[in-house]
Formats: structure tokens, sequence, C-alpha cells
């Protein structure tokens, strides 16, 4: 894995043993040329952060800062690892499970990705549809900002009340979700 493009584009990363499934470099090369200007001076919240790819990427592109929530004490380590090796600037990772993190945090987000595990059979626990009915993101993403989630491309869009889905795209087993805040009413 490394980061593609910008100040760290090449350097490699380290990955979690713990991190079964890391997003693809053609993944998040196909993200971050759709976010496009976004990325520039964005406060970013990289949700189950894993190896911190996406919001390492968002630094290396011009990202102001960002924030990686993981549990996992390795993948704590391994993030402040790969900020180290990336000499990139702005990034703070956090260790904390991702939904009480979201109840103390009082900031706001210009970019959330969340990248939970992925719901592979019928009955399994779906991170992502669960995070999104906690209603915890609404309050932490910016009025014009935008949540990129991904999920496994057999999974159907969790249904919320709190996003409109403005895109779906999927590249092999992955599909990535982009959502808009719906306005207040």
């Amino acid at each position: 894995m490394r980061i593609i493009a910008g100040k760290a584009g090449r350097i490699a990363i380290k990955v979690p043993s713990a991190v079964a499934r890391p997003t693809t470099d053609f993944v998040r090369q196909a993200i971050f040329s759709i976010l496009g200007e976004k990325v520039e001076n964005a406060r970013v919240l990289d949700l189950y952060a894993g190896s911190g790819a996406l919001g390492l990427e968002a630094l290396s592109r011009g990202a102001g800062s960002c924030v990686f929530v993981d549990e996992f004490r390795q993948a704590y380590a391994v993030i402040q690892e790969n900020l180290t090796k990336a000499q990139l600037a702005g990034g703070h990772p956090v260790k904390a499970e991702v939904a009480s993190f979201l109840k103390r945090d009082a900031a706001t987000y210009d970019l959330i990705f969340a990248d939970p595990p992925y719901w592979k059979h019928y009955g399994d626990k779906d991170h992502l549809g669960d995070l999104l009915n906690t209603h915890l993101l609404p309050p932490r993403l910016a009025q014009d900002g935008w949540l990129i989630a991904e999920i496994s491309a057999n999974q159907k869009t969790p249904p919320n009340d709190d996003f409109t889905l403005t895109d779906r795209r999927e590249y092999g087993g992955s599909a990535i979700l982009f959502f808009t805040k719906r306005p207040s009413a």
C-alpha cells in the first residue's frame, strides 16, 4: 500500500494485521478523483481508520487536518507510524470506539470517511447502517460536507433519514457511497 498523490505521493504505508481489507490504491484514486478540490484545506474525519490510508491520502493532497479514529491499539500505532514516515502535518490519531468518539466530539468536518467492517452474510452486523442510524454523524458533518462510506458491493445502501445518497460506485467487491447531509427541516 502507498499514498498515491500529493506531497507524500508514492510513500509506502504500513497496514495493521488486524485490517483484513484496506481500501485499495485503485479505489482511493477513484474516490479522490471524484472529490477533486473539495480536499484542499478540508477538515477530515477518518472513521474505522485502520492504516489511515484515506486520511493520509487527504492530508497528502492538501487537507488542512485529519482526525483518525480506530478502536484497535495496533491501528492507532500504525497510523502514528505512517504519519511520521510520510511527514504529514495535521494528523491526529485517536484510539476510541467510533460511536463513543462521536458522542464526545464537538468538531465539524468537511469530509468524513467511514470504512467499517463489511457486512458479508445475511444476519451479519451492519456497521454502516448502525452508524448512520445513531444520528451521531449529522452534527459532525459541515452543511456542505460529504460523507464517503465503503461497503461490500453485495450490500444494499443502508436506509437513513439524515443523508442523501448522491452517488454509488462499485469497484470489484467494494461499493463507495457518497452522501450529503439532508437540509434541516
